[in-house]
């Protein structure tokens, strides 16, 4: 995979953080560090993205004849088959 060199500045606060992460040792070096926020802020991103399709798609199906209960018990048994 290319890789792109990037030029970013830090406050000192901001600086400090990311050396005690490495001397944690979490991480080994600046850039590691900045990659894995970066891989973690697109994984939240899509999980948002997911809920607002998700919520649209209810948004669009219009309004059900079913009762709470019978949606409820379906969302359970479906809950149930992905996670078996």
């Amino acid at each position: 995979m290319a890789t792109i060199r990037k030029s970013i500045t830090f406050t000192e606060q901001q600086d400090l953080w990311i050396k005690q992460q490495i001397e944690k040792g979490d991480y080994t070096n600046d850039s590691e560090y900045l990659r894995d926020l970066v891989r973690k802020d697109q994984a939240e991103q899509q999980k948002l993205d997911e809920l607002r399709a998700a919520i649209q798609k209810g948004l669009d199906s219009g309004v059900s004849d079913r009762t709470v209960d019978q949606i409820w018990k379906e969302a359970e048994e479906q809950y149930v088959k992905k996670n078996a």
